[in-house]
């Protein structure tokens, strides 16, 4: 076997270890470009965590409750014959919730008791006749079903009152003064309250007393906790003063189990 030329070995190493340089440089460039591992922790866990929170403006539990419940509230409108024109003039307003998704609407007896004709209007702008369909004058509600309704109708969502204590937070939605809808926000005051009611001259027993703000409008609305879930149907507010109907800080709500039996149906 021939023996390779020395000045061949030579140059082969020589090539050999300018490759070698080469591959150092490089090894040293990527070293010192690299991006370097990030080492978490809990400070810098702690620190992107708060820097998100104020970047990031989250709803407030009212606002989440509104957007929730919105879609099944509606305005309830009465009309009677006046007398004299003949005409039919709005008799009432008030509120109401729907909670079967077939046009099913709870709000209050004295919101429609005496209408000629009721008439309902969805949070989509549609408006719809709706008819009676039965009552619970010892608990101040009334049932009635309109005759058309929204093509993505949502019924609310009920919720047990089994939990729920004084100092828990709650909001009402409806139309007070006809104006709406409206929300308001407040806590529950007390459980199992008994109320006169002055439109129909009935004790209401097993209230819920809230202070969230409600005034006439308000009455058959739903009062919904911060996940939007209906614990209560707004039927009263205490008017001290007889002759001015307005808030005062102390209103009063059937409890959904009694409002859902109106309809022959468990609330949950």
């Amino acid at each position: 076997m021939k023996r390779p030329d020395i000045g061949t070995v030579k140059s082969a190493l020589a090539g050999a270890a300018g490759a070698l340089a080469v591959l150092g440089i490089a090894a040293g460039l990527y070293a010192a470009f690299a991006p370097k591992p990030v080492r978490l922790t809990q400070e810098k866990i702690d620190a992107a965590v708060a820097h998100s929170l104020r970047e990031a403006v989250l709803p407030s539990p009212a606002a989440k409750a509104y957007e929730t419940i919105l879609p099944s509230v509606v305005r309830v409108n009465g009309y009677v014959t006046d007398p004299k024109t003949k005409e039919q003039v709005q008799y009432g307003v008030g509120t109401g919730v729907v909670i079967v998704d077939n046009g099913t609407i709870l709000t209050n007896l004295h919101v429609v008791q005496g209408a000629e004709k009721i008439k309902v209007t969805f949070m989509d702008g549609l408006e719809s006749e709706a008819y009676f369909s039965g009552a619970r004058p010892e608990h101040d509600l009334a049932v009635i079903r309109a005759l058309k309704i929204p093509d993505d109708m949502l019924a609310a969502t009920m919720a047990s009152t089994q939990n729920l204590a004084p100092g828990d937070h709650v909001f009402a939605v409806g139309f007070p003064f006809g104006i709406g809808p409206s929300v308001s926000a407040g806590i529950v005051s007390g459980l199992n309250r008994n109320f006169m009611s002055p439109e129909g001259k009935r004790m209401l027993s097993n209230l819920i007393q809230f202070d969230a703000a409600a005034n006439p409008g308000n009455s058959g609305g739903p009062l919904v906790t911060a996940e939007g879930e209906v614990v209560g149907i707004v039927t009263a507010i205490l008017n001290p003063n007889e002759n001015q109907r307005t808030f005062v800080g102390i209103g009063f709500a059937v409890p959904i189990e009694n409002a859902a039996s109106a309809v022959g149906m468990p609330p949950f």
